[in-house]
């Protein structure tokens, strides 16, 4: 075998991680494939450095979440598998960011946001609800969410 294929190999494999003697699959999201309908785009996105992937697909023009003071937010949100199923979709809020009200790279991904803004949002496990499956969720599932960012109360 190849180099070449073996990299490719244990790239599409993603990560391993030792648990209690098993080994649980991680998927690393720059391998992974997203159904096209999904509109997933890496290489536009921003990466922060808990490995959160977020694109702005429109800029708000009210007020500021800002990324250093928990604030009172209203967001409408639809979220996804990396296969394209859609879980769930709402409206969650007002809810006070920073508290754990939501799951982590949701609540990170709202961060520098503006009221009228939509973002996407491609959150890793270790962002989400990591290796236990949740609610119908897979364990270590990338989930990928649109958000709205309706309201941010002062």
């Amino acid at each position: 075998m190849s180099l070449r294929r073996l990299a490719l190999g244990l790239a599409l494999l993603g990560s391993v991680v030792a648990c209690g003697g098993d080994s649980v699959f991680v998927p690393d999201i720059t391998t992974t494939q997203f159904a096209t309908s999904l509109g997933v785009d890496l290489s536009a996105s921003t990466k922060t450095a808990s490995g959160l992937y977020y694109r702005d697909l429109t800029v708000g023009t009210g007020a500021l979440n800002p990324t250093d003071t928990a604030k009172t937010v209203t967001v409408g949100y639809t979220g996804y598998l990396r296969n394209g199923v859609q879980f769930d979709a709402g409206t969650i809020g007002p809810f006070r960011t920073g508290t754990g009200a939501v799951i982590a790279g949701f609540d990170e991904g709202l961060k520098g946001m503006r009221a009228g803004g939509r973002r996407q949002l491609i959150i890793p496990p270790s962002l989400g609800y990591g290796a236990q499956a949740t609610n119908g969720l897979p364990a270590n599932s990338i989930l990928v969410f649109v958000v709205d960012l309706r309201s941010v109360i002062n």
